[in-house]
């Protein structure tokens, strides 16, 4: 592989902290590099020093005579006086830029929805992210740098950008460096991971899911220190390996190292005890919305959605940017009256949102973080363990130091994890989570994840990360055109409706009535379509309980029983295969149903 950048003895410090030692790094044609690392440790310092945007203090940065360097900062840099045409393709004409494939697969793929002419500085922050990263990826680059390029993105942009880095070359021909936080996106893009930590930089084989694999086979190998940072990662590798959706028909790790090392791990959740134990809290009754519609003047966002919220239930929702799903969570909460239609809250509901806005720290801003903790309760239990407030912190990693600290001197992570603690220990039954993964590195999203694993109430959850909404919801809806739909196929199956949506939007040939063409379906095989539909869903939603169940069974179950396991292994087999049947069936009778 040709040689496109290295960068050799790199040294950075500053004032009060060293960030580099001594780091050498290349990139050759073809490398795919995902960095990935604690906030605070250097990553983006590393990727501003090789992509030329940041002096090291000592060492060098070499580049390929004739290397052509794009790169995408987590600052909005655009022209706010210039259109989001001169922004994207500036002077290049009409008929050029529009003649090109790759331009014109960009604009579609990115700013489709945007006003061609209107001005960056009348657009909102995601649009003009959208913009940026257009611009960039317009361009004939060999070298990409990508800083957080997934921030301010929806589900369904994140996918095409994974898509059209995958494709924008031939795998063995330039080069990408990104710093991110989304996993799904590390994994889909990335053939190598750098992992920054403790001054230096260290390299895996792979995307996320290999990295991981590498990692907690090193953590195996070092102190007994790492004991708790080992057993988190086992546990995700145990994820990534029994049924993290996308994942099983292109494992991307060696399949043998990683059931040897997550044998006797036991699923993420034991949903059976988590349920019973959030029917014992709340009842049977949580929230349901019943016929609600939410309209803003003349613009309709929400109509005729009936939502019967159950306790214990783990939802994600989906829905683009503008769909509604803030509106649908303020109903969830009580801050919203609907237009129409009622909402019915169950006697002992007690609702708590983990915004994106970190308002509720702005009053104790100025307190340090151990007397924040210390107005609460005394102890928790996650896991089946009484925790004190002060073990909940070093779990979320903070250190001692950290818990001196005035609240307004903490990062944007660390704030967003005091606020998730706080609102743990206020001990709501029903959790929002809005967009949860803002400011947090992959290991602290694993922590945040592993304490949500063992909490037991309603969960709800609103988020562009992929990987996160997989992984700590059972099921997810989407918000389309102002109703409320379930989705068994999950996040795969959302993006393939809007992908449909997409291209039968676009003008087709009329269909001639004697061509044999196919009709629509008439009232009557609709509302037979949807009365099988609700069937269907009720059948799903009893075989994920009876899949909980023979995972809980296995978890506990004597490994030296092999008869008794591979009966629960064929159990297990017959229960995911009726349910990829039903999710077949469900998604031709949404068809039908329309």
């Amino acid at each position: 592989m040709a040689h496109l950048l290295g960068g050799e003895s790199l040294h950075l410090s500053f004032p009060t902290k060293t960030v580099f030692g001594s780091v050498t790094v290349g990139v050759n044609e073809g490398d795919r590099v995902g960095i990935v690392g604690r906030n605070g440790d250097g990553k983006s310092s590393l990727l501003a020093m090789l992509s030329g945007r940041l002096e090291p203090s000592g060492g060098r940065v070499t580049v390929r005579n004739g290397t052509r360097v794009g790169v995408l900062d987590q600052g909005d840099t655009l022209d706010p006086t210039k259109t989001v045409a001169d922004s994207i393709v500036g002077s290049t004409p009409e008929h050029e830029w529009a003649g090109d494939p790759k331009v014109r697969d960009v604009i579609a793929g990115l700013v489709t929805d945007l006003p061609w002419d209107g001005l960056v500085g009348e657009l909102s922050g995601g649009q003009r992210r959208r913009v940026a990263l257009a611009a960039l990826l317009v361009g004939d680059d060999d070298l990409l740098f990508l800083d957080e390029p997934t921030n301010h993105l929806d589900v369904e942009a994140i996918t095409w950008l994974a898509g059209h880095l995958r494709t924008r070359r031939s795998a063995s021909a330039g080069g990408l460096l990104v710093v991110t936080h989304d996993r799904w996106f590390l994994d889909e893009v990335c053939t190598a991971t750098w992992e920054v930590h403790d001054g230096i930089v260290e390299p895996f084989e792979g995307g996320y899911a290999a990295y991981i694999l590498q990692r907690v086979e090193r953590d195996r190998m070092s102190a007994a220190t790492e004991a708790k940072r080992q057993n988190l990662m086992r546990k995700e590798l145990a994820w990534l390996r029994r049924g993290a959706p996308a994942r099983t028909s292109k494992p991307k790790f060696r399949i043998e190292a990683a059931n040897e090392l997550i044998a006797n791990e036991p699923p993420v959740r034991n949903s059976v005890e988590l349920a019973q134990m959030a029917t014992s809290r709340l009842g049977k009754d949580v929230v349901d919305l019943i016929d609600v519609s939410v309209s803003y003047g003349d613009k309709q966002v929400l109509k005729d959605i009936t939502w019967l919220i159950g306790p214990g239930e783990r939802t994600g929702i989906l829905g683009m940017n503008g769909a509604g799903k803030s509106t649908l969570l303020s109903l969830v909460t009580g801050d919203l009256q609907p237009s129409s239609g009622r909402v019915k809250r169950g006697k002992t509901v007690k609702v708590a949102t983990l915004t994106q806005q970190l308002a509720e720290l702005e009053d104790i801003a100025d307190n340090r973080v151990s007397d924040v903790i210390a107005r609460y309760r005394t102890s928790y239990v996650a896991g089946g363990k009484e925790m004190t407030p002060g073990q909940l912190l070093e779990r979320l990693g903070f250190t001692a130091v950290q818990l001196a600290t005035p609240v307004k001197d903490l990062s944007g992570g660390q704030r967003r994890r005091l606020q998730l603690l706080l609102i743990l220990l206020d001990e709501p039954n029903v959790l929002i989570l809005d967009e949860p993964s803002n400011d947090l590195d992959t290991d602290m999203l694993a922590a945040m994840e592993d304490l949500l694993d063992s909490w037991p109430g309603t969960l709800l959850v609103v988020s562009h990360d992929r990987y996160l909404l997989e992984r700590v919801t059972d099921q997810q809806y989407a918000i389309l055109d102002g109703g409320l739909q379930h989705v068994p196929g999950g996040v795969d199956q959302y993006l393939q409706i809007m992908a449909g949506r997409t291209s039968t939007s676009r003008p087709s040939t009329p269909t001639s009535s004697q061509g044999g063409g196919q009709s629509a379906p008439s009232s009557a095989e609709a509302r037979a379509a949807k009365k099988e539909l609700g069937a269907v869903e009720r059948k799903l939603t009893k075989l994920t309980d009876q899949i909980a169940a023979v995972h809980a069974s296995m978890a506990t179950h004597d490994s030296s029983d092999f008869t008794g396991l591979g009966e629960l292994n064929e159990k297990l087999r017959a229960f995911q295969s009726e349910v990829t049947e039903l999710e077949m069936r469900w998604m031709e009778l949404a068809e039908q149903a329309g």
